[in-house]
């Protein structure tokens, strides 16, 4: 049961009614697609007068259009109702440390355009450079009607100002994208968390899912974010923090994080750690020691996959130390929370054959209830991240209406 907040509520009108009505059916046409009115009246449960009546307003609109024609043994043939796609799109933008991604993407959220800049270290620069462009990115696809910028961030975000709290491995702390992209482009901006976004992803666009209402995504890249849907919905917290997984100390005597405690998830299981390892081992092999003036290039992580995938033994054994570390946070995210389903994110779902059976094996002796959970990677070629950023847009015109 789901109890009434008698200090925080509003009264349904019939204008309330009238939104989520037209909500249920705009969501109902998205997921259903191409689907007749008949279908849509009997999987929402409205009178047929009432959604014939909604339809129509959606294709005034030009939210939805009219396609084939349906067949069936006699009376009038249905026609087939789906979302515009040239209606409009929504620009996504996923920010991580060394390279940001700026996206174009319709309603069904198929990306159309791409592009790849570099993320400026000082925060006030690159907020002002990534305006330009935008800019420009919307000037290049001129003929678009956009409904607006997601962004996702590797960090924290307030939900009520919008602002980035703090973004360790960027090393930015109170900085605020939105008002500023809004100024230099004219659209709304949505800004959400790196992990959040990818649950959001989840549950607004992958079908597979069949009713789960709780999961948790998993993402593991420089960092380590966790972003939670309890009974569907999105959990962030009073302050927008909750979810910080990531920096939940494992050992209080570990390395140094750089959100300033010790030993936290991420500097365990992250790909920045995992380099880290790699690093070490390679330094204090035998041939660096027979000449300590030799140091070898750090790798980057997708060469880390490359190295394990051709048998190198110590990019395998670091990889499996990742694996080790992540089934030890992710048992301690199954124990506490118990969700139907984790996802995991992230570039080290390319040797998910591999690392996947260790995860899973760690998960088994450390969580009671490990057996009620599916663990699950993310396809990584879908970017996940980038696919939350349009959920943030869309969740506008096709979520609960909000009650502020």
């Amino acid at each position: 049961m789901r109890k009434i907040d008698l200090t925080s509520f509003t009264v349904a009108t019939s204008e309330t009614a009238r939104d989520i009505n037209r909500r249920i059916v705009l969501d109902l046409i998205r997921t259903r697609q191409p689907v007749s009115r008949a279908d849509l009246a009997r999987h929402s449960g409205l009178q047929p007068s009432t959604l014939s009546a909604i339809a129509e307003q959606l294709i005034a609109e030009q939210w939805v259009t009219e396609g084939a024609l349906g067949h069936i043994p006699r009376g009038r043939k249905p026609r087939f109702l789906q979302l515009n796609i040239e209606r409009a799109a929504v620009i996504g933008i996923n920010v991580r440390p060394a390279i940001t991604t700026i996206a174009l993407a319709d309603l069904n959220a198929r990306f159309i355009a791409q592009q790849s800049i570099v993320t400026a270290a000082d925060p006030q620069i690159f907020v002002k450079e990534l305006g330009q462009h935008v800019k420009a990115f919307i000037k290049s696809n001129a003929k678009v009607f956009y409904e607006g910028i997601g962004i996702s961030l590797p960090g924290r975000v307030d939900p009520q100002s919008q602002r980035l709290v703090f973004a360790p491995n960027l090393g930015w702390r109170d900085v605020d994208f939105k008002r500023s992209l809004e100024r230099a482009t004219g659209l709304s901006v949505e800004i959400e968390n790196a992990a959040n976004a990818c649950a959001l992803a989840e549950i607004w666009f992958n079908n597979h899912l069949n009713g789960v209402r709780d999961l948790i995504a998993v993402t593991v890249s420089e960092g380590i974010g966790t972003g939670i849907i309890a009974n569907g919905q999105l959990i962030s917290g009073s302050t927008g923090m909750a979810g910080e997984f990531g920096h939940v100390s494992l050992n209080e005597d570990g390395p140094p994080c750089k959100c300033g405690n010790r030993g936290c998830w991420e500097v365990y299981a992250s790909n920045s750690a995992t380099i880290r390892a790699y690093m070490q081992a390679t330094s204090s092999s035998r041939a660096n020691k027979a000449n300590p003036r030799q140091r070898s290039k750090e790798p980057s992580f997708e060469d880390i996959l490359r190295l394990a995938g051709q048998g190198d033994v110590r990019a395998v054994d670091v990889l499996e130390r990742m694996a080790h570390y992540l089934g030890v946070g992710m048992s301690m995210l199954i124990t506490g929370i118990a969700p139907s389903l984790i996802v995991l994110v992230g570039e080290v779902t390319r040797a998910w054959d591999h690392v996947g059976p260790i995860i899973k094996k760690v998960i088994a002796e450390r969580s009671p209830t490990a057996p009620m959970t599916r663990i699950v990677p993310a396809e990584d070629a879908a970017q996940p991240r980038l696919r939350g950023t349009i959920a943030l847009v869309l969740q506008k015109h096709f979520g609960a209406p909000s009650t502020a």
